[in-house]
């Protein structure tokens, strides 16, 4: 199975900078999306099922906000908007998506950024912990998760141009570092770093100061694997050639 992970900001946009034929290119089975800035009757659907795929949304309430989907060309069995009833939590701006096949659950993320200010930086911190209580309980029943967005966060020193310039901004914040190691030791694996070691591979780049053009980036999408499923990981690579987005896609493949 073919996964491939992109924070599109905005998929119309994407769309007119010519991502449906990258998509064709890339032939993925599953393509989980983070800030599609749309309700699902804001996209040409048809572009998406002219490729196999089978389209689902969760989209923020805020109108232009937001939102993730997963666009899958094998039907899952159950697809998961948002939160389970019995968790009672609430997903308004359409964050979290999940899809479950025979044997694993594919979550499309898009978790908080903290940039704007203290407000969102306290709500990003409540969010993690809850996220985190609601994946330590559904690997209960779904052990075999592969949770796959933006995480808004760098886990390390070398997932960033520059940790020691960076040490007190959002997203490099000890205690959101801190929380992804905690989120990790559920049981999960960072496919791209289990296979890859070397520095400079980033994700996101700012739009400022000829930014990716010098490679002065952030890695903070991300697919993490449950441990149960390492040995069927195969291949897990970044695409920053994709150019329809402030980020660019990351692809894994698992054999199942």
């Amino acid at each position: 199975m073919k996964v491939i992970t992109y924070n599109l900001n905005g998929i119309r946009s994407a769309i007119q900078k010519g991502w449906i034929d990258w998509l064709r290119a890339v032939n993925a089975d599953v393509v989980c999306v983070q800030e599609t800035k749309a309700q699902k009757n804001q996209v040409p659907l048809n572009l998406l099922e002219e490729l196999g795929y089978k389209t689902f949304f969760q989209s923020a309430q805020k109108l232009g906000y937001s939102g993730v989907a997963i666009f899958s060309k094998t039907e899952p069995k159950h697809i998961q908007y948002g939160y389970e009833p019995e968790f009672a939590l609430d997903d308004p701006e359409g964050r979290v998506l999940r899809a479950d096949y025979e044997g694993l659950s594919i979550i499309s993320v898009y978790m908080p950024s903290g940039s704007s200010g203290q407000v969102r930086q306290d709500f990003k911190m409540v969010w993690l912990e809850q996220f985190y209580t609601y994946i330590q309980a559904l690997k209960q029943t779904r052990p075999n998760l592969l949770i796959v967005g933006d995480y808004n966060i760098c886990h390390q020193a070398i997932d960033i141009h520059n940790p020691k310039a960076n040490v007190n901004t959002s997203g490099f914040l000890p205690e959101e570092r801190a929380w992804l190691t905690k989120f990790m030791d559920l049981g999960f694996i960072d496919t791209f770093r289990h296979l890859n070691s070397e520095p400079h591979h980033y994700t996101w780049w700012s739009t400022r100061s000829n930014a990716r053009e010098r490679n002065l980036g952030w890695r903070i999408d991300y697919q993490l694997l449950s441990q149960e499923l390492q040995a069927n990981l195969t291949r897990a690579v970044i695409l920053p050639d994709a150019r329809h987005s402030d980020h660019c896609p990351v692809l894994t493949e698992i054999v199942l």
